[in-house]
């Protein structure tokens, strides 16, 4: 069920909706695409993946952290469906402008954007069933890990590995690693 919810998804939320007009012969190159200020549009089968772990259901609370042009940001709001919240962050101003402007010129309505400087996540509306990470951190940050429910689940870039982390209670995790990836830094 979650798979069909993902390829529904990537058939109604179009990447070239998430990338300059000079990119559109790109979107189906399975490629990171730029999207200014040293950011990247992660590659499509990645994204994919990171969804497939982070196993979304509908009505959830979603935090999305690195939203950039906020494609992964409207892949979670279909996903999560129209009960469900995703809650955008992003370090760059400028980005979270274009996040915002793309969903909501697709129709995206149940998302929020949110610019946070250096903050890691956004406290304020935690705890979230489950939050995705598009940029890579040094160490894995407990900041982020307390701001996930019990039973939820955080997939998240630490150095060249994704991991995808269950928390089974406030300090017991289950933590699998898909090693062999590169993404932007996350501060």
């Amino acid at each position: 069920m979650i798979m069909d919810a993902i390829e529904q998804a990537f058939r109604k939320i179009h990447r070239k909706d998430f990338v300059s007009d000079t990119l559109h012969n790109k979107v189906n190159i399975d490629a990171p695409l730029p999207i200014g200020f040293g950011q990247t549009n992660s590659q499509p089968s990645t994204v994919r993946m990171m969804l497939e772990w982070l196993g979304t259901k509908s009505g959830e609370k979603i935090l999305d952290i690195g939203s950039g042009s906020g494609w992964t940001t409207a892949l979670l709001s279909l996903i999560t469906g129209p009960n469900g919240r995703v809650f955008a962050v992003e370090r760059i101003p400028e980005l979270v402008k274009v996040g915002r402007n793309n969903c909501s010129n697709i129709g995206i309505q149940n998302v929020k954007f949110f610019h946070v400087g250096k903050q890691l996540g956004l406290l304020e509306y935690s705890p979230y069933d489950r939050i995705l990470v598009s940029a890579s951190a040094k160490k894995l940050p407990r900041e982020i890990l307390n701001q996930l429910k019990v039973g939820g689940k955080l997939v998240i870039p630490v150095q060249n590995d994704i991991l995808e982390i269950t928390k089974n209670a406030d300090s017991d995790y289950d933590i699998e690693t898909h090693p062999g990836f590169v993404f932007v830094p996350l501060l």
